[in-house]
């Protein structure tokens, strides 16, 4: 569904101001993140230094700047979160996660660079497979987020869409992780993150997304988890993540990429989120919040991007919901 007509690329100067992205305010806002090495959040956030890295990097690609952080640089700090094992740490030193190594996966896929990364790390793409692959249960076909044994269905969605993209999807049972997936579905058609918890949009996504990946989304009643999804939308515009909650930046992704592959997504007020995302900006220095007034960080500005990419915002280019990765990307690396 198109937010409006009207302006292309270069045109949005001659929008309301209510209705502006400040595209190189969030430009110079992303690249700054790993300048600011005297102050205390940067240490404090070490832990997520590869998420950030793919955060920003999306952000770039989506905002149409993805040059916009050296690309060498960037390759370099990826590898250096490499084990030898195959999964990636947050940063140098780091122990391997799959979330990190779906992150890792994701900013190889994005700079075109699983060549290289085989040059520089013989099998470093059979590697990583490896790594993921070991991660599942054959019995019950969930995975682990890493050895110690923690099961989520972010972890088995990360799973199958770092495989994919490095077509190696035939490493894991997907039967079997179908299976799982749809022990975990409610009857109010969403998904938890394991069987019996309560639905929520980031789960739901996960699942979803998954699903998506496996050819298997007929399992889903679209209907139903549509009409719970669209009623996470407020007053204000924004979206939750389940009822009674706060509405929040991020889940302008987690709620309408569902609802993008379910073919649903008119199922909301598009304008009223637009003007809700828009509000979360920083206009002098760049970046989202969760909701207006708060301070910005890299998690929210990507997913209000993505957002408002999904929503067909003029100038921003075509985000894959499936896998939260520019579609050019995807459709390179997924032969599509």
């Amino acid at each position: 569904m198109a937010l409006v007509s009207g302006p292309g690329r270069g045109g949005m100067s001659d929008m309301p101001v209510e209705m502006r992205l400040f595209v190189d305010k969030h430009v110079r806002y992303i690249q700054s993140l790993d300048t600011r090495k005297d102050e205390l959040e940067y240490w404090l956030t070490e832990h997520l230094r590869l998420n950030g890295l793919y955060w920003g990097l999306t952000a770039l690609h989506l905002l149409g700047h993805p040059d916009a952080l050296p690309r060498d640089e960037v390759l370099e700090f990826v590898l250096s979160c490499l084990h030898d094992n195959g999964g990636f740490g947050a940063a140098p030193g780091h122990d391997a996660h799959m979330l990190y190594t779906v992150s890792g996966v994701q900013i190889l896929a994005t700079l075109d660079a699983f060549d290289e990364l085989d040059r520089r790390v013989p099998g470093g793409r059979q590697k990583i497979g490896q790594f993921i692959a070991g991660l599942q249960d054959p019995e019950t076909g969930t995975f682990a987020g890493d050895e110690w044994g923690e099961r989520d269905t972010r972890f088995l969605y990360g799973a199958l869409n770092a495989l994919s993209l490095m077509k190696l999807l035939h490493l894991v049972n997907v039967d079997k992780a179908v299976e799982h997936i749809q022990s975990c579905a409610n009857f109010d058609g969403g998904y938890g993150t394991s069987p019996g918890a309560e639905s929520h949009s980031g789960q739901i996504f996960t699942c979803v997304s998954a699903l998506t990946i496996a050819g298997r989304l007929d399992l889903v009643d679209h209907d139903k988890l549509g009409a719970w999804l669209s009623e996470r939308q407020l007053k204000n515009g924004g979206l939750n993540g389940r009822p009674e909650k706060k509405e929040d930046v991020c889940y302008s992704w987690w709620v309408m990429s569902s609802l993008a592959n379910l073919k649903r997504l008119h199922w909301i007020d598009g304008r009223k989120l637009t003007e809700f995302i828009l509000q979360c900006q920083d206009p002098e220095l760049g970046g989202l919040a969760d909701r207006p007034g708060d301070m910005v960080d890299v998690f929210h500005t990507v997913f209000g991007i993505a957002g408002l990419s999904l929503l067909k915002y003029p100038g921003l280019a075509e985000v894959d919901p499936t896998y939260c990765m520019p579609r050019e990307v995807t459709r390179r690396c997924l032969g599509k």
